[in-house]
């Protein structure tokens, strides 16, 4: 991976909450954030005084290269919503402005953060299908606009393995959105479902209390 493969764009612990429907004892677990990037769940969550650990291979770059790419890609990815505003949602965020606003002081939030949660290993520069923890280290892991999303860049057999190795280290896996980049359903939602059921784990789509891109309000949630 090379910095000018990345798209970040972070999102909030509030968005967190809605997008996992977490509640309050949910927070209290052990958490991995799969794929986290910007967002500043972690750095929201550590001040509050819980737990997570954030992996995504974008932390294996300082703090002023992911800078100066988020400021390299915000006006093409605001320029592309602005120009499909139809598939998504505008109650929570008037307009596409605002709605990069709001990303950008998110973001800015997690590279405030991001050296010191770096040196305590809060942000871990690692890669699915394949982490370093140890067989059920934590109780939940969350996965936010990774899988499904990007059904046309990963194969089905990488959403296999990956989710595998979540629940691995996880005792219970939460992925949203269902959608892919086209805000239409992801063709590996169903095969997953069926792969990760027939092997014992409790599988269901489970409606949350946020939508941006249209349809796009439920997450997945697999448990031992």
């Amino acid at each position: 991976m090379t910095l000018n493969q990345v798209v970040p764009w972070g999102r909030s612990l509030d968005e967190y909450q809605l997008m996992f429907a977490l509640s309050d004892a949910d927070l209290d677990k052990s958490i991995l954030g799969c794929g986290d990037g910007p967002a500043s769940f972690n750095a929201e969550m550590t001040a509050l005084g819980h737990q997570v650990i954030s992996v995504d291979p974008i932390y294996a770059f300082t703090k002023d290269q992911i800078a100066q790419r988020i400021q390299e890609t915000y006006d093409p990815i605001i320029s592309q919503v602005k120009q499909t505003q139809q598939d998504y949602i505008w109650d929570r965020y008037s307009d596409p402005d605002i709605l990069g606003q709001h990303r950008l002081q998110t973001m800015q939030r997690f590279l405030d953060d991001y050296k010191v949660g770096l040196a305590v290993g809060r942000y871990r520069a690692e890669a699915l299908p394949s982490l370093s923890f140890t067989d059920h280290q934590f109780k939940l892991a969350l996965c936010s606009h990774f899988f499904f999303l990007y059904s046309e860049q990963l194969s089905f057999e990488f959403h296999r393995a990956a989710i595998a190795e979540l629940l691995r280290v996880a005792a219970e896996v939460r992925i949203f959105p269902l959608l892919a980049l086209d805000c239409k359903a992801s063709p590996y939602v169903e095969p997953i479902q069926q792969h990760f059921a027939h092997l014992g784990f409790s599988v269901e789509t489970v409606p949350v209390p946020y939508e941006f891109q249209r349809g796009g309000n439920r997450m997945l949630k697999i448990t031992y």
